[in-house]
């Protein structure tokens, strides 16, 4: 049973005065917060043009071994070492050699170009010896050839500016009617700038007809949106400015906004529910947004700083890259928050009284009946039942997690190549002409660096011989080059092909058995050290990485959640359920997502060519970025839940009161949300596809199956065991108010 502390009382009074003085002060001088915003809007958006910074997928991994073979090869061979990319040629009409000159020409111009260490002629480069696969630069028939282009820094970083100097290089080529595709780090800039409007637009006329018909009001319809829309533009901004400092992904942009503009619609509607709600038991509007933001304020604010905790838990990952992806859709998280306790009072307080003055069917507030009331709507009769029959309903909804989440158990975690972008893409072209003409493998060469600098002359060509033939045998190469030294004669360098293209499973196999057995089996007995880098390589160490660190993603976010939950409605068992239940949900949305682009089941629609593995970056930003969300509902469900057991102490009658109140409320914010979501699967990036559908996949099953079928019948089932608390746990753990109602009785019984 919870414990009543009369300081603990006071607190929650204080902070339900605060905001509640906050949401009345932004309601009465609602011209001045929205002119204010709107002047902040102008300045960010002046301020991010001028001094902002720009994304790129630029990485790095000090502790993998990958990058510590490319810090040796740079060391002892800057223009072998460095970051390389293919630029393919094609001609269907005659030998490559025929155009010799303009190869050449096109060689020397790019060597002239700014971070070029050096550009190989593919027409002079060694044929491959006969009897061997040909892995280029030049194909069998002559038609097909690609020149490697090393640069000193990542290609991907430089701009879309430096491609102009690219573009200048190979017009020769061109021009004599050659195909030229852009492969690799040069091809990922080459790429059309993402351009979101369009699942924007989506997501938003999908969210206004939601409103529409969940609320009826126009009005109501539009302020969730607006002050949403301009929550996440200024957020973007501010993302902007950091980006100047930080090295945030490409794919930064679009995260910050299908989270921004999720969970800013969510919020100001829980916001604007509570208003309507107020407005219709007689209060004026400025006292009712007041009251709002006193009581669903309370539940905005606590539930974003889940959404941000949960967020700030991806730097436990230890890898930059993926904090930095939590730290952008933290930002515009926070600008949502801010909007909602601040720019919806002021839109509530200009528009007054007349928020239902245009409606297409009679509005509908929320019901506020007490526990004990007469059954009323189809929600209350649905509540009903789950009362009278909590075990069925649990049942079936673990049943549905249970089936959506066995394609799970099969996941194959890797990054998503070229092949799986769309034709119009030239990465893609350049990539369809490689494993055409040189087999799949060679976009995706591994290259092999064994450091014998320790070495006794006397001992290296014994240990350059059986190094090659370890390299020879190993399972799963299509072809190994042979090992050369540089120039110093410090160091032995070699390419491996596999004989998979770079995404597949078996290229990471051979990857892995090369690092671990092949190599250490090759040095053993030396003081020599054997390294695979390369971008398959570094890849490859990504994933490793990645997937060792999830199980501690996971158990830092639950624990964070099960913490917060147990802080604001002090149940233990409720804490336990809420995490064990939001860990099923998210497991059944793994499971959607594997089966679509992993298994392929609806790929193809999606415009993915293939099956493709899942990005190994994907299910860590899912678990973070849906844990954090479905507390949203989480905490709008118990917050009503614990208000009526407050009230009644009827644990059985609280939990169908809230499901009644809230149903139509969740329902809605859900649909809005799967509908911002699922709209980006129309984007041409690959991991944006992926994650638009696993997140609105999650949202999904979390405010249907969990949320109005699991949660109710667990709760039922507790009974007033839900809300039990050891004393020593309940003095130790804070205390936090998920809505102000205690507060606004204190203070209004004063």
């Amino acid at each position: 049973m919870p414990h009543s502390h009369t300081g603990d009382g006071d607190t929650k009074a204080s902070r339900g005065g605060v905001l509640r003085r906050l949401g009345e002060w932004c309601a009465r001088h609602f011209v001045i917060v929205i002119v204010a915003w709107l002047v902040a809007l102008v300045a960010l958006q002046v301020v991010s043009r001028e001094f902002g910074g720009s994304y790129s997928d630029d990485f790095s991994l000090p502790q993998a071994q990958a990058q510590k073979g490319l810090d040796v090869l740079k060391a002892h061979d800057p223009q072998a070492g460095g970051y390389s990319s293919q630029i393919v040629l094609h001609d269907d009409q005659q030998p490559l050699t025929a155009l010799s000159s303009q190869v050449s020409t096109t060689v020397a111009d790019l060597e002239k170009l700014p971070h070029v260490l050096s550009a190989q002629n593919p027409l002079s480069a060694p044929s491959t010896p006969s009897g061997q696969q040909n892995v280029g630069p030049l194909s069998d028939d002559k038609k097909t050839a690609y020149i490697t282009v090393r640069f000193d820094v990542q290609p991907s970083t430089l701009g879309d500016d430096y491609l102009d100097g690219v573009d200048t290089a190979v017009q020769p080529l061109r021009s004599a009617g050659a195909e030229v595709e852009y492969g690799g780090p040069l091809g990922e800039l080459a790429r059309p700038s993402a351009d979101d409007r369009v699942s924007e637009l989506i997501g938003f006329g999908v969210a206004v007809i939601v409103l529409l018909v969940g609320f009826g009001s126009v009005i109501a319809a539009v302020v969730p949106l607006l002050s949403a829309l301009i929550s996440v533009v200024g957020g973007l901004a501010i993302l902007g400015l950091l980006a100047a400092a930080f090295t945030f992904a490409t794919v930064s942009p679009t995260l910050a906004t299908m989270i921004g503009l999720g969970v800013g619609i969510d919020y100001a509607l829980f916001m604007l529910t509570r208003h309507r709600q107020n407005l219709v038991d007689g209060m004026d509007p400025v006292r009712a947004a007041g009251q709002a933001a006193s009581t669903s304020g309370h539940a905005v604010l606590v539930s974003g700083c889940t959404v941000i905790i949960a967020l700030a838990g991806l730097s436990a990952s230890g890898v930059s890259f993926i904090a930095l992806l939590g730290l952008a859709a933290a930002v515009t998280v926070v600008s949502a928050v801010v909007g909602a306790l601040t720019l919806v009072p002021a839109l509530l307080g200009l528009i007054g009284r007349h928020i239902d003055r245009y409606h297409v069917r009679p509005p509908i507030a929320e019901t506020e009946a007490g526990a004990g009331d007469t059954p009323q709507g189809t929600w209350h009769r649905y509540a009903q039942r789950v009362e009278r029959r909590p075990l069925s309903f649990l049942s079936a909804g673990v049943v549905v997690v249970a089936v959506l989440a066995i394609p799970l158990f099969s996941i194959q975690l890797g990054h998503i190549g070229d092949g799986a972008d769309p034709a119009s893409f030239t990465d893609r072209r350049a990539y369809d002409l490689m494993a055409d003409a040189f087999g799949p493998g060679s976009n995706g060469p591994l290259t092999v660096v064994i450091d014998q600098t320790n070495v006794p002359q006397s001992q290296r060509s014994a240990l350059a011989s059986k190094a090659q033939q370890s390299l020879d045998k190993v399972q799963g190469a299509a072809v190994v080059t042979p090992l050369t030294p540089t120039q110093d004669g410090d160091i032995l360098t070699g390419t491996v092909y596999s004989a998979k293209s770079p995404q597949n499973a078996a290229t990471t196999d051979l990857t892995n058995r090369l690092v671990d057995d092949t190599l250490p089996d090759a040095v053993q007995g030396t003081d020599a050290k054997g390294y695979v880098t390369g971008t398959t390589a570094t890849q490859v160490d990504f994933r490793d990485i990645v997937a060792s660190q999830l199980p501690v993603i996971i158990a830092v976010v639950v624990g964070l959640a099960f913490l917060i939950i147990l802080a604001v409605f002090r149940g233990l068992l409720v804490a336990v359920k809420a995490a064990v239940l939001n860990v099923l949900s998210i497991a059944a949305s793994y499971g959607v997502v594997v089966a679509v682009f992993q298994w392929g089941w609806g790929g193809p629609a999606l415009g993915v060519h293939g099956k493709v593995p899942i990005e190994s970056y994907v299910p860590m930003m899912m678990f973070a970025i849906v844990f954090g969300l479905s507390m949203d509902y989480e905490i709008f469900l118990l917050s009503r839940v614990h208000e009526a057991w407050l009230r009644s102490r009827d644990a059985k009658g609280s939990v169908a009161h809230a499901l009644e109140i809230t149903a139509r409320v969740i329902t809605c914010a859900a649909l809005i949300m799967v509908s911002v979501f699922a709209a980006f699967v129309v984007s041409d990036n690959i991991v944006v596809k992926m994650l638009g559908l696993g997140l609105a996949v999650s949202v999904l099953i979390d405010a249907t199956v969990v949320r109005l079928l699991m949660v109710p019948a667990v709760m039922t089932l507790l009974g007033r065991h839900a809300w039990w608390m050891p004393r020593w746990l309940d003095r130790v753990v804070p205390h936090i108010a998920a809505e102000g109602a205690q507060a606004e009785a204190r203070s209004a019984s004063h």
